[in-house]
């Protein structure tokens, strides 16, 4: 009988792992629709129901009534359970594959009891617009994790509303317009600086709420152009909004510097610290003199990144700037926890209700579970993670990373292509194609891309150095398939469902259709 696991390896080194992902032709749930299933029958209101409540729906006011119902899938409850079953062999991602070129998006195993914790009754059906008193439990938790995220950067107050890092950049965005306006400055203080590599949810959110954009591009080592800085700030600098490390992993060791300069001309400093993993209980960012810092809940604090969502963003600030902070604010008084909205310099609210409660629970569980050393273990695992795959990965044929060559990085590094790119004609994109075929990918970087032929990878604290090992192993294979028979990368992907994108549509307006009704009025000129 052969020995199976003696065929796993070839010199004591496992083989490439085999893979063939499943591939349905899986139609969209609205094509799956068969008028008249039904999933679940909802019964008939009881007659002494509606002698006691009447008519409910004539309450609702008639500009707010449907005036048909709601076009939706109508399908049967083992087709909807076989559609999101296909839909899921579809997919890869972190509880299925080594996730570490998922790069800036911290990609790290989320203990399932946390998901638990997160659906038990008592926290599923508790409802926003509860009385206080019957909401104690999670306003416990959100305050005891707004201190401890004080503890951690050094901030004097949080709030949890923000849904999402983006719109926790919004929310600092929205403080400094604020405090510039109580000053009666805001008017003179119409520009935002940022970085090229700090995370263009800055800029966004910046000139979303109207300032102008000074963007800051790397000097010789990869570090932010100290003077192009000098140069950019004036009395008409509302602020400074950088990430450090930036998404090349490169921390900027004079980042003390940038804020005073800033400081000087009267700007305000917000730090983006949405991928905090490598600097946990290491660096905050009070020591640094910031003004205000965010974090991203489902990024550092191992809440599920969910492509998108369910996210949660945190805004912290100094106690010149806590009567910005969005209403309601979670207080204590020694006995009851209480929503405070009487704060009349507040800027609102950026989204509904307190925060995403569900996601607070998790992330406090998982500090929890750590507590101060095993926070800043993370940190450490993270940066040694890195800087392994960093030194395994520059021993691939046609690889490089930009700036600060020979020195170590933090929790990522955004690495180059461009080498094995002239010599082969295989892009970073194929590549990453061709890797799916083993049953892992990676992400390139923001546009533009800065650094040519770009991937960008991050190996967190949750990854064994065997599976770093594999990973590299398969990029290292990659890399002589496309130096040895370069058609092979370019046609890939060969045993995953992922496929080639035409970007042609994607940059043509005309050809977006965000919802299926638009795509019948638009493609079959259907119109309901």
């Amino acid at each position: 009988m052969k020995d199976i696991t003696e065929a796993r390896y070839t010199n004591g080194k496992p083989n490439l792992r085999r893979f063939h992902q499943a591939r349905w032709d899986e139609p969209i749930i609205f094509e799956l629709s068969n008028e008249g299933e039904r999933g679940i029958l909802i019964p008939e209101v009881e007659d002494q129901v509606k002698s006691e409540f009447g008519d409910v729906l004539s309450t609702i006011p008639e500009g707010m009534q449907r005036r048909e119902p709601p076009k939706l899938p109508e399908l049967s409850q083992p087709q909807v359970l076989r559609h999101y079953v296909r839909l899921s062999q579809e997919t890869l991602g972190t509880d299925l594959n080594i996730d570490v070129g998922q790069g800036t998006c911290t990609m790290k195993y989320s203990p399932k009891i946390n998901d638990q914790l997160a659906s038990m009754p008592q926290m599923a059906e508790i409802h926003p617009l509860q009385d206080e008193e019957t909401v104690q439990g999670i306003l416990e938790v959100m305050y005891r994790f707004e201190q401890i995220l004080k503890e951690i950067s050094g901030m004097d107050q949080f709030t949890l509303q923000p849904a999402a890092g983006s719109q926790a950049i919004y929310t600092n965005v929205s403080i400094i317009r604020a405090y510039h306006n109580a000053r009666g400055e805001e008017d003179q203080r119409d520009e935002i600086v940022t970085t090229i590599f700090s995370h263009p949810s800055n800029a966004a959110c910046a000139k979303t709420a109207g300032y102008k954009i000074i963007t800051l591009y790397p000097d010789a080592d990869g570090y932010p152009d100290f003077e192009a800085l000098k140069a950019a700030v004036s009395e008409r600098t509302a602020g400074l909004m950088i990430t450090n490390p930036e998404d090349t992993g490169i921390f900027n060791p004079r980042i003390e510097e940038f804020i005073q300069l800033v400081h000087q001309y009267g700007g305000l400093c917000s730090y983006d610290q949405a991928n905090a993993n490598g600097i946990l209980g290491i660096t905050r960012a009070k020591e640094a003199g910031f003004d205000l810092c965010h974090f991203n809940l489902h990024k550092t604090f191992s809440t599920p990144h969910g492509c998108g969502g369910p996210g949660a963003g945190a805004t912290g600030v100094t106690k010149e700037l806590a009567k910005f902070l969005p209403v309601p604010v979670i207080e204590f008084d020694g006995s009851k926890y209480r929503l405070n909205y009487d704060r009349p310099d507040s800027i609102g609210k950026v989204r509904a209700f307190s925060g995403v409660a569900t996601v607070v629970l998790k992330a406090y569980a998982w500090v929890m579970s750590l507590g101060a050393e095993g926070l800043r273990e993370v940190a450490e695992i993270a940066v040694l993670n890195n800087n392994y795959l960093l030194t395994k990965m520059l021993e691939i044929r046609g690889v490089s990373a930009p700036y600060a060559k020979g020195k170590r990085r933090i929790e990522q590094v955004r690495y180059s292509w461009e080498e094995l790119s002239k010599d082969t004609g295989v892009h970073s994109e194929e590549i990453g194609l061709r890797a799916a075929d083993f049953g892992v990918h990676y992400w390139t970087s923001h546009h533009p891309f800065v650094v040519p032929e770009p991937c960008t990878l991050e190996p967190t604290e949750s990854y064994s150095k065997a599976e770093l090992d594999e990973y590299i192993a398969i990029l290292s294979h990659v890399s002589n398939e496309a130096y040895t028979d370069p058609e092979l990368v370019k046609t890939a992907p060969h045993n995953s469902t992922i496929h080639s994108i035409d970007h042609a549509p994607l940059d043509d307006p005309s050809q977006w259709a965000m919802t299926w009704r638009a795509y019948r009025r638009k493609v079959r000129g259907e119109v309901d």
